[in-house]
């Protein structure tokens, strides 16, 4: 793998076949494939790789099904109809066989599932730091170039518009880098919009805005409204053990149907007018030792401030996870998980994840399992793709493609990064308006949202040493563009989008929603076998 260093400019430059920009499951997945296909590859990661994300503070199931007929039909049906019918059954199947096979691999690497009374090896969940601390020494040793603390600000693309690599800054450093590459995996996460959710301070959106730059398009952008449950007081967003919680209003009374199937709704719906508490007060024992084994790190800052949430009421809060949580991402056109963008791949929440799971998911689980297995799938299909570009590649003339927050255009006065965040938070964080939507407030929101993106697509940042939070402020302004323009443009409800003014499924609306676009956003109708597409929203 060749590397140069331009010590006038500061500037390290690397030629590779595939770059993957993202650290966590998907892209540690997507090196370790391309390495196998024969691939020199590098890894950029905004933080340090196997410690950055979502998955690596917390524990996550796994879709882990065995190899029987019943068994995975089952799975199939799971969830199917609660994420309205738009899942696809042969990439159900496909993501449950990848699944299967990357656990045995991870058994075979070392990693230390936990054991039955039968002495079966349990392999439906993993623990974020044991699998991700395996994931970067596998990572290592398949003979990828990790750069740590490197976050990607924007693709390259040649004179043909394939992606050709990226560019970036080593934070560390104060350097800034490039890569040369024949194939480029997005696996950068998805958008959470700077919330505070565990994991999630590096999950901005940055790799659908540099991707949609570069012509990429996205697909079940309206099913991005998750919200975690959580302590008010703190980052944790695990909510398997509200199962066996009673929630409270301010005056100490229980709230009828909180705890229901629909409780989060009832949750959000009350925090509108008061605060709400949780206990964890319909637990024996038995199951309160099992939850300090299973979720430790659940426990912390529970133990810091002295709180027993077995006995006493500690007030909660929904923070949004976006499309962490959600299944919208980029809409990957064939198995490889390709974008329609040559040379470009998607994986992991970056990545659509509606082909499995439809309009709802939530943690773990599914996302886990989209995680290895369309990231392992991106990474071969990268590495071939680069193979097949090989021969012209030092003749190709490569072009940034990125846009706002880092060329000035010369209209507009700089803008204030953290002021443009909390000006989209303002719009996308509060329940009112992203939980259960309504057409008169989301194009409320998206008046205020297009006029941002017009200031400052063509304005460079006020504080030019931090263009990274600057392009950050301006990833989570895009996704959260896309994110309405669609959820508009869907008048039911279905999965996770949820209507107040369209409160039932439509069974005309079975199709999914591409969305693209930069100064003008559009939807667009799309069949969910992949047929021909037709414009439904401007």
């Amino acid at each position: 793998m060749k590397q140069r260093f331009d010590a006038a400019n500061s500037q390290r430059h690397y030629d590779a076949d595939v770059l993957v920009i993202g650290g966590g499951p998907a892209g540690a997945w997507a090196a370790i494939s391309a390495a196998a296909n024969g691939a020199r590859v590098v890894l950029a990661d905004k933080g340090f790789c196997g410690t950055s994300g979502a998955t690596a503070p917390s524990g996550t199931g796994v879709w882990y099904v065995p190899r029987e007929r019943e068994a995975r039909e089952r799975a199939r049906a799971s969830r199917y109809a609660l994420g309205g019918e738009l899942a696809e059954h042969a990439w159900m199947d496909r993501v449950l066989e990848q699944t299967w096979l990357n656990s045995e691999r991870l058994a075979e690497w070392g990693y230390p599932f936990p054991v039955d009374d039968s002495g079966n090896a349990r392999r439906t969940s993993l623990q974020g730091p044991e699998y991700m601390r395996l994931m970067r020494k596998r990572v290592k040793e398949s003979g990828a170039r990790i750069l740590d603390h490197s976050p990607a600000l924007e693709l390259l693309v040649d004179e043909h518009g394939a992606a050709a690599g990226a560019a970036g800054v080593h934070r560390q450093a104060d350097e800034t880098w490039s890569v040369r590459a024949g194939s480029v995996v997005i696996a950068t996460g998805g958008c959470a919009f700077l919330s505070d959710a565990l994991g999630c301070n590096v999950l901005t959106g940055d790799g659908q805005l540099m991707a949609v730059e570069a012509g990429a398009e996205l697909s079940g952008m309206e099913f991005s409204n998750a919200y975690g449950l959580g302590p008010a007081f703190s980052s944790v967003t695990k909510s398997l053990f509200y199962n066996w919680a009673t929630f409270y209003d301010a005056g100490g009374a229980a709230i009828p149907g909180a705890g229901s199937s629909h409780g989060r709704g009832v949750i959000a719906k009350t925090l509108e007018s008061q605060p709400v508490f949780a206990c964890l007060d319909r637990t024996d024992a038995d199951i309160r030792a099992w939850m300090r084994r299973s979720q430790p790190n659940f426990f912390l800052p529970f133990d810091r401030l002295n709180i027993d949430p077995f006995t006493q009421r500690f007030a909660v809060t929904l923070r949004l996870e976006g499309t962490v949580r959600g299944t919208g991402g980029l809409h990957v056109t064939d198995s490889t998980c390709a974008t329609s963008v040559p040379g470009l791949y998607a994986a992991g929440d970056a990545a659509t994840r509606e082909l499995i799971c439809g309009g709802f998911t939530g943690g773990g689980s599914h996302n886990a399992a989209w995680a290895m297995s369309s990231g392992f799938w991106a990474g071969a299909g990268a590495a071939d793709h680069a193979r097949t570009v090989r021969a012209g590649r030092g003749l190709r003339v490569l072009h940034r493609a990125g846009g706002a927050a880092l060329r000035d255009g010369g209209a507009n006065a700089p803008f204030d990064a953290a002021a443009l965040v909390r000006a989209v938070q303002d719009e996308v964080l509060p329940t009112q308006r992203n939980w259960t939507r309504r057409a008169d407030l989301l194009e409320d929101s998206l008046g205020r949202l297009d006029t941002l993106w017009h200031r400052v697509r063509g304005a460079a940042p006020s504080d030019r040493k931090n263009v990274v939070r600057a392009r950050e402020a301006v990833a989570m302004l895009a996704v959260s563009r896309w994110m309405y323009r669609s959820a508009l443009a869907r008048t039911e409800t279905r999965g996770m989008a949820r209507r107040q003014d369209h409160a039932a499924p439509d069974p005309s609306q079975r199709h999914r929603l591409l969305s693209g676009g930069l100064d003008e956003v559009w939807v667009a109708r799309h069949d969910v076998r992949n047929e021909a597409r037709e414009d439904v929203a401007a």
